[in-house]
């Protein structure tokens, strides 16, 4: 019987089972395809998602990395960039990533099993003890849910996403573009309601392009990012014939939309357990920090004499690292699905750099100065005082 086995090998469950192998617990890692594998993603990695990578041992400094230094605001006819607070992001592909935190759990000691599929949870005495594969059974004290948007494992145990909760739609090509170093983050903001167009500098020849709808009734995300790139300057390359593949679409689970995020012997982190900003649609970092928080939980309930009662601390755990700013996403996202008030809100945020770089702490997950503000004081007193749900 093993300690843990993580189903699902993206950022979430390969970022758990490393924290968890370089505790000196033994675990499985199960993963249904094989790596290099490509994910839909913006490939857009925060401040708070670099914090995390480091907390992994990552090397941030070899190829395939390529930093940048902000976010760039567009709407409304304006303009804004607005600097990380402290650090700096990144970008890397979702082949390259995922790959790289697979590899690195397993240098911990992990053992990875790619071209895996788990068939079924395992139960006994109303409590999950293990997950089946085609021809396998795999016992373990604990099972960990990793497995992405559709969650199948939680499926099978009657977790649903909850219909109060958004589920996004995102698209993005790569298209080679000479923006492929461009310092900044850029997305813009006025092209649908609830919803906002990014490029990505990848830094390697290529920009990550798309569009993320945050909620409602999702228009064609093809034809919207058709729409939008239509009219842009035909030098920055985001044509037919610079695109290096197809448009390619994901769902965005946003808002804990699936939970309870523990149940008796079965753990969720990530995109199962719907930890997607409701407000800007950012995963990564919520999946990288759920799994930290996940091992801390782990590593502390299995070397106690109650270690049902530590787990059952989890969902707590997670609400409280982030169940105010969901909360307020989630308000914020509703109230821009109003096209007036996206109108209202781009044209006057983009306007006032400091109430807009106060609304992202608040809602987007703008990490604090190590210096904090009065304003980054009062951004995070409104975020503790709003109640999780």
């Amino acid at each position: 019987m093993r300690d843990v086995v993580v189903v699902g090998a993206g950022p979430a469950g390969s970022a758990v089972a490393r924290h968890l192998a370089r505790s000196g617990l033994d675990v499985l890692v199960l993963e249904k395809t094989s790596f290099p594998r490509e994910k839909i993603c913006g490939d857009g990695l925060t401040p708070r998602a670099v914090r995390e990578l480091r907390t992994l041992g990552i090397d941030l400094t070899g190829p395939g990395w390529f930093p940048n230094k902000g976010i760039r605001l567009i709407g409304a006819g304006r303009r804004l960039e607005l600097p990380w607070p402290d650090g700096h992001g990144l970008t890397r592909t979702r082949a390259g990533l995922d790959e790289l935190l697979a590899r690195n759990a397993v240098a911990a000691g992990a053992d990875l099993r790619e071209n895996t599929k788990v068939t079924a949870p395992i139960q006994a005495n109303g409590r999950v003890t293990g997950v089946r594969t085609d021809g396998a059974e795999h016992k373990a004290r604990l099972v960990i849910a990793a497995d992405g948007a559709s969650s199948r494992l939680g499926v099978a145990l009657g977790l649903r996403p909850r219909r109060d909760r958004p589920i996004g739609i995102a698209g993005r090509r790569y298209f080679r573009s000479p923006r492929h170093d461009d310092d900044h983050l850029e997305c813009w903001l006025d092209l649908a309601p609830a919803g906002y167009g990014w490029v990505f500098g990848m830094g390697d020849g290529t920009c990550n392009v798309g569009v993320a709808l945050l909620r409602g009734e999702h228009p064609d995300y093809h034809r919207l990012l058709s729409r939008w790139l239509a009219p842009l300057p035909p030098s920055w390359g985001f044509t037919e014939e610079n695109a290096t593949g197809p448009v390619r679409g994901a769902a965005l689970p946003m808002g804990f939309s699936r939970q309870p995020h523990y149940l008796p012997g079965l753990l969720l982190v990530g995109d199962s357990g719907g930890m997607v900003n409701p407000s800007s649609g950012e995963g990564i970092a919520y999946a990288l920090e759920a799994a930290r928080i996940a091992a801390d939980v782990i590593t502390t309930a299995f070397s106690s004499a109650f270690p049902e009662r530590v787990l059952r601390r989890y969902p707590s755990a997670i609400k409280h690292a982030n169940g105010g700013p969901f909360t307020l996403g989630r308000a914020f996202s509703r109230a821009i699905d109003d096209p007036r008030v996206m109108r209202l809100a781009t044209r006057h945020g983009l306007s006032h750099p400091a109430l807009m770089r106060f609304a992202l702490k608040i809602v987007g997950g703008l990490p604090a100065p190590a210096a904090p503000t009065a304003a980054d004081r009062l951004a995070a007193a409104l975020t503790r005082i709003t109640p999780a749900s």
